[in-house]
């Protein structure tokens, strides 16, 4: 076999190579051997019928895959002989030629893509100075006083007094279109909080200055959007009845029963320890967001630009194609039409996204570099465990999530993103 190979750099290899006629035609007569040993043609008994019958009617098929194996044993070989380790070999060789010739051969041109070599040293050096955000005492005030309010029990009024906002009402209410009930407008001892926007536009505002046992029309017009279109702009009156005004009651003071509400996990919660506890939650959440708006943007442009790494152009240019299919539908119409139909133009437009796209692949391995060097790990539990909390913050079906992303093949670059996290905090804590 014709074999020529070539290692570009560190992360691509090429191999190009002459399939004969020959050897096509050996490949065929193995191939139908093989067939003819469990093929059942009439006339012939099982396993004896001859490799030139199975050619006769099965021809086109057995060149093709002759051809298909052939390939495959060009790259096996020259992987052998390119002394490359197939775990090291990123995403599918691409066969970026295959001319079939008129004497019967086959040229052939397979390029490869590995994990490039990589030589990063004294990266921490380039991780920005940064000032450690300081928390004031009235910071720690303010967060203790929101915490105290978004625990606050709701309880009726003790003094009888009109419905006011901010108040939580809870009352009966049936509603008309056309002196006709409608189906889903009517509620018994139904609690809402006044002000709050939760139903129609102008319902709360009308039941503000309602006293306790009062009755009152409330007129309101369904907004035109509304979800049910059986109800959207039309005009509707409730027949409303409060039955009882209730207000939160915020604690004045920290006790013992809120403290333990406040630090469950604590045999003896204090005050101090509380308002200690507060200040390392709010420096946390500070230092995040300076992590990520300043401290991690100046590292990830230095580490890309001082280090040199060989890029799989194969994953290049897959970067390059994502970003070209996810610019598309925000742009003009004219344009989109532009550039599915003008190739030349399509071709010009996708080299716009290369700069960036090579930065991106850069970052990809010097992150896996640098996690495997300070031992970064994420299992996939972890990753698992990341989208159910996810799906449940967003109100999603965490199973039918993780389902979606399985079938995407999401899941890597979501661990990848776990690993960058934890990676970028451990350098920027170290640093702190």
């Amino acid at each position: 076999m014709d074999l020529k190979t070539d290692k570009i750099d560190s992360a691509n290899a090429k191999i190009e190579s002459t399939i004969t006629k020959e050897q096509i035609e050996q490949k065929e007569t193995q191939l139908a051997q093989e067939a003819a040993k469990d093929m059942q043609i009439a006339g012939f008994r099982k396993g004896k019928v001859p490799a030139h019958i199975v050619k006769a009617r099965y021809g086109d098929k057995l060149n093709q895959d002759a051809k298909n194996d052939a390939l495959r044993t060009v790259y096996e070989k020259g992987i052998e002989e390119l002394k490359i380790d197939p775990t090291q070999i990123i995403g599918e060789p691409n066969v970026k030629k295959f001319d079939e010739k008129e004497d019967g051969s086959v040229e052939v041109e397979i390029s490869i893509a590995t994990k490039p070599e990589m030589n990063i040293t004294d990266y921490k050096e380039l991780i920005p100075d940064f000032e450690k955000p300081q928390i004031s005492d009235t910071e720690v005030k303010e967060r203790i006083d929101e915490m105290l309010k978004s625990s606050a029990s709701v309880e009726k009024i003790k003094k009888e007094r009109p419905l006011e906002k901010g108040d939580f009402a809870l009352f009966d209410f049936e509603g008309f279109i056309d002196d006709e009930p409608f189906q889903g407008g009517s509620a018994k001892a139904y609690t809402l909080e006044i002000g709050s926007g939760s139903f129609i536009p102008g319902f709360e505002d009308q039941m503000v200055g309602m006293k306790t046992d009062e009755e009152k029309d409330i007129v309101v017009t369904f907004p035109e959007d509304y979800h049910s279109k059986e109800l959207a702009g039309k005009e509707a009156t409730f027949k409303v009845t409060l039955l009882e005004i209730q207000e939160k009651v915020i604690p004045t003071d920290i006790d013992e029963e809120t403290l333990k509400k406040f630090l469950p996990n604590e045999e003896s919660p204090t005050k101090e320890l509380l308002e200690e506890k507060v200040k390392e939650q709010i420096e946390a959440e500070k230092l995040s967001k300076l992590y990520q708006e300043e401290v991690k943007p100046k590292f990830v442009e230095a580490i890309v630009e001082k280090f040199d790494i060989d890029l799989p152009e194969n994953i290049v240019e897959q970067e390059i194609d994502m970003a070209f299919r996810n610019a598309l539908p925000a742009m003009e119409e004219e344009e989109i039409k532009k550039y599915t139909t003008d190739v030349e133009a399509a071709k010009e437009k996708r080299e716009e996204y290369r700069k960036d796209a090579l930065d991106s692949v850069k970052l990809t391995f010097i992150v896996d570099e640098l996690a495997k060097q300070e031992e970064i790990t994420v299992d996939d539990q972890e990753v698992m465990q990341t989208l159910y909390f996810e799906a449940l913050q967003s109100g999603q079906d965490p199973q039918a999530m993780i389902k979606q992303y399985e079938e995407q093949g999401l899941l890597p670059a979501v661990k990848m993103a776990i690993v960058e996290d934890r990676l970028f905090t451990k350098l920027f804590n170290e640093k702190k």
